[in-house]
């Protein structure tokens, strides 16, 4: 891969459903080198926004950029942006050596991270677990060769051991590409983030502390011991 810095921005977006406003001009940048995080509530519009920069939702204005680049149309490649919605996305069908081949992904190198899957390598993936698919999903949209992924909610219905490893691995392949991730278990994008934006009435603000994060109404930070914990959960 190209090793330039690759910056990709979201500017300027507004999104309704209805007669419901759910964003409202928001901006966000992610380059290359940086995992850019996306805090908010429940329904505040975070995989919202994540399928607009996909491509997935069409909003009502504002523009997707990749250097500089803008995307008129809903279309993106998989060599600008990979997505990792939510939920399964891999037809059970298919086995994990016909899905690595496909993404052109070694699957040695990734039981060297999770040696628990070598026994796996000629089965379909719809025979594994929800926890191990989802492992599989991660590391195939991390380890893509792409400028950006977008990963959303990749540490729920994960093991905490497993969750160290993803961390690891979103550390390592920062270097190779932008990385945007949305997760509610907050505390992982606080750790792992260089930097955060969080989503409050529909617009996007750039934080710098804890401390913003907190006045912006996401989070209680203890004056004692520094912990935190999220408002509404």
């Amino acid at each position: 891969m190209d090793k330039m810095i690759q910056t990709l921005e979201v500017d300027s977006v507004i999104l309704e459903f209805g007669d419901k406003r759910v964003l409202q001009d928001v901006y966000l940048k992610c380059k290359t080198n940086n995992v850019t995080g996306l805090l908010g509530l429940n329904g505040s519009g975070k995989s919202c926004l994540m399928n607009i920069i996909y491509g997935k939702l069409k909003p009502l204005n504002g523009m997707v950029r990749i250097n500089e680049q803008a995307f008129l149309g809903l279309y993106r490649k998989p060599s600008d942006i990979m997505y990792l919605p939510q939920f399964s996305f891999i037809p059970k069908s298919l086995t994990l050596k016909r899905i690595f081949k496909d993404y052109e992904l070694d699957y040695f190198e990734f039981t060297d991270r999770f040696p628990e899957f070598k026994k796996y390598y000629k089965s379909r993936i719809g025979l594994l677990s929800g926890g191990e698919r989802r492992i599989v999903e991660i590391y195939l949209i991390v380890s893509s060769n792409t400028k950006f992924c977008l990963l959303d909610e990749p540490f729920s219905h994960v093991m905490p051991l497993h969750i160290e490893k993803i961390k690891s691995l979103i550390n390592e392949e920062k270097r190779n590409k932008g990385i945007v991730l949305t997760d509610h278990m907050y505390e992982h994008i606080i750790d792992i983030c260089d930097e955060i934006y969080l989503i409050k009435d529909g617009k996007t603000h750039l934080t710098n502390s804890l401390e913003d994060i907190e006045s912006l109404g996401y989070l209680r930070i203890s004056a004692t011991n520094k912990k935190y914990s999220a408002f509404g959960k």
